[in-house]
């Protein structure tokens, strides 16, 4: 029976580009939406960026700019990434447009109708010389249960304490660093305490799709339980919610409601909506039966984990109580890691998804991967170099393109493309049909890594039944007289590849560009792969065309380059942002003794570096100055070391810190590398102030 679905991803918060996270999530979205489509259901994706609230308001302002135009600076960098890893949406939107005013607006009056907004007066931190109320991300003081210095309005980051940000001793203003005065402004509230809000919450939350499965995942319950409590009757522990801004505010106006502004977390789910609107009215479809309460639509969101209470609790209360059609379903994952470490740029444990692209590495490449390493929990996936030169090698190139080489090779020498079978074929059809009915299953219950399991172990007995049989065997010296041995080989070849189609239709979720070639130059089929094709057994191929490259260990390397730091460059380039006092002194730079210098076996790039920083230790760095000198002439020389950098886990080892070079950001420019060297008389371990 064929379904209609309507399908996001969280809106991309539009004050930065876009990072492997919000890639890693639209890959897997993009993923089920092209299996439900490929079994015939009516699938509408749609996207938004978040364009509103204080950060993108103060940062253009900062660069003397209108919040719009930052946005739309943004935006304009969006193709890049969505072509470049094959992510198809139908339409993309922004929260700042007439559709997302019109619908938060029309939401927030009959929210207001039904009982649900409440104004009170709240107390909060103002700035007096920004002329603004401060978000407790833009408070800083000295933490009330650790005394750690510098730390936000609202938790430590040294001792993890929650707090507000009056709790703060001697706070400042991260914008103008004076001291925020305490004024009372009147506030809306959502009253999702509301005994009404928290039974249909309480029912939502444990209810099911139309097919049975639940709504939302048992780490997702369990979290939704202990605010709401577990059944109704329960003590619930939810705060009302503040929907109000003051002005100054980038964003939605409350109606008559003078100077004050929706909270952006109102406005950016009704982005969805917004999206969705915008597409309908360009394909002519129906919105509003598509999102009306008794509207059979399926509505998913694909979220992270950290913006769990966003979509589980407001968002569907919003939806319930001003009259449309609440989610069908939450699927929510965790985050993306690097060799188990939290990423992080000034780490090199950051994955740039650009720069992934710019250095030539195929897409379909990381999309396997993370599909691979996906499940239907929210756990984090982690992305382990090593791991992905092994998988992507293994798996892609090793099983499944190695099945096509070769057995076209010999249809093509021997039998001028045609295929032809041998004996009954309904067993193969059936096993076929029926590995390709699981993996569909999997990918729609968001299984990835299982369906990717199981289309290897077709792979793997497509392989072993062609090496057992040994074709090569059969076709050294074969002539015209030998019948049953042409058509010994011609079977085995056969099923080969009629197993390699229906392999290409269970991987075309995840590498939808190699697979429409396979269907198009190989198998002559004027369109993409759909399930049904698994269970039709080709009869011609073309000749067969190389399918992909294998991924080279020196592609880490320069996709995990260390960054150069305190590059110093000849004139012409912009000072960067100022900075306080303050952030320097998060610095700990030493003098350091370059005990030893080697190459790194396996790197164009790189050398290896043995550093005494007075620790009583040899500290190893790898730093990337191999172009510019050879081990011989560092060997003995004072240098400066990053001291407090955080160790990172590399091909070659750990790499504990990183030594200062200079050179010119502009790659026209050859004016070389310099490591710093200080003046002699300097000691290893020497602070430098």
């Amino acid at each position: 029976m064929s379904r209609t679905i309507f399908v996001t991803t969280a809106l991309p918060y539009a004050n930065g580009s876009f990072h492997i996270g919000h890639i890693m999530e639209y890959i897997q979205a993009d993923i089920w939406v092209r299996s439900m489509r490929m079994a015939g259901h009516t699938v509408h994706f749609v996207g938004a960026d978040d364009a509103h609230g204080a950060p993108i308001m103060l940062k253009a302002e900062a660069e003397n700019i209108s919040p719009q135009a930052l946005v739309q600076r943004y935006a304009s960098e969006r193709p890049k990434y969505l072509n470049g890893f094959h992510i198809q949406f139908d339409h993309w939107h922004s929260t700042d447009s007439p559709e997302n005013f019109e619908l938060s607006q029309d939401i927030y009056r009959k929210l207001k109708a039904a009982g649900f907004i409440d104004t009170r007066q709240v107390e909060q931190f103002y700035d007096p010389v920004k002329g603004m109320f401060l978000p407790d991300r833009y408070i800083k003081g000295e933490c009330p249960n650790c005394h750690a210095k510098d730390q936000y309005g609202d938790s430590c980051e040294v001792c993890s304490a929650v707090y507000s940000p009056t709790d703060l001793i001697e706070p400042y203003s991260t914008l103008t660093h004076a001291r925020p005065v305490l004024r009372s402004s009147e506030h809306f509230f959502f009253k999702l305490s509301d005994p009404r809000c928290v039974k249909f919450l309480q029912e939502w939350t444990h209810g099911s799709q139309g097919n049975g499965a639940k709504r939302l995942q048992p780490e997702v319950l369990a979290k939704t339980s202990e605010w709401l409590g577990a059944s109704e009757g329960d003590e619930a522990s939810l705060a009302d919610w503040d929907i109000s801004r003051d002005e100054p505010y980038f964003g939605i106006p409350i109606p008559d409601a003078p100077r004050k502004y929706f909270y952006v977390w109102l406005d950016a789910p009704v982005g969805y909506l917004a999206s969705l609107k915008a597409y309908c009215k360009i394909r002519g479809l129906d919105f509003d039966a598509l999102v009306s309460p008794d509207s059979d639509t399926e509505q998913v969101h694909f979220i992270g984990k950290d913006i769990v209470y966003f979509h589980a609790l407001f968002w569907p209360a919003t939806l319930e109580f001003s009259g449309r059609k609440t989610p069908d379903m939450l699927h929510v994952h965790g985050f993306i890691t690097v060799s188990g470490e939290k990423m992080s740029k000034s780490r090199g444990t950051g994955i740039s998804p650009l720069r992934y692209l710019e250095i030539g590495m195929n897409a379909e490449w990381l999309r396997y991967y993370i599909a691979a390493k996906l499940n239907a929990h929210v756990e984090d996936l982690d992305f382990n170099p090593e791991d992905f030169v092994a998988r992507v090698n293994s798996d892609l190139i090793g099983k499944y393109v190695n099945i096509a080489s070769r057995a076209a090779t010999f249809i093509t020498r021997h039998f001028d493309g045609v295929l032809a079978y041998s004996g009954e074929t309904q067993t193969l059809t059936d096993e076929l049909t029926q590995a390709a009915e699981e993996v569909r299953n999997d990918f729609e219950a968001r299984e990835y890594g299982r369906a990717i399991r199981r289309a290897m172990a077709v792979a793997d007995r497509i392989n072993q039944a062609f090496d057992a049989a040994q074709p090569w065997v059969l076709a050294k010296g074969i002539g015209e007289a030998d019948a049953e041995r042409k058509a010994q080989l011609q079977d085995i070849c056969s099923r080969a590849l009629a197993g390699f189609k229906a392999l290409s239709v269970m991987l075309t979720p995840v590498l939808p560009a190699l697979t429409e070639r396979v269907a198009r130059e190989l198998f002559g089929q004027d369109r993409p792969f759909l399930w049904s094709d698994a269970a039709v057994l080709p009869g011609r191929i073309a000749a067969f065309k190389h399918l992909m490259q294998r991924v080279e260990p020196k592609q880490l390397d320069e996709l995990f380059e260390p960054p150069e730091a305190a590059v110093v460059l000849p004139g012409g380039e912009a000072i960067a942002d100022t900075i306080d006092i303050k952030d320097f002194a998060r610095l700990d730079l030493r003098i350091a003794r370059i005990v030893e210098c080697s190459e790194v076996e396996g790197s164009d790039k790189l050398l290896r570096l043995s550093l005494d920083a007075g620790e009583g230790r040899l500290r190893q760095v790898f730093s990337g100055i191999k172009s510019a000198y050879r081990p011989d002439d560092l060997t003995g020389k004072l240098t400066v070391l990053v001291a407090n950098l955080a160790p990172r886990k590399m091909r070659f080892g750990v790499s504990e810190g990183m030594v200062l070079a200079a050179s010119h950001n502009d790659a026209s420019v050859d004016a070389g590398i310099y490591i710093l060297e200080p003046t002699s008389g300097a000691q290893p371990g020497m602070r430098i102030s």
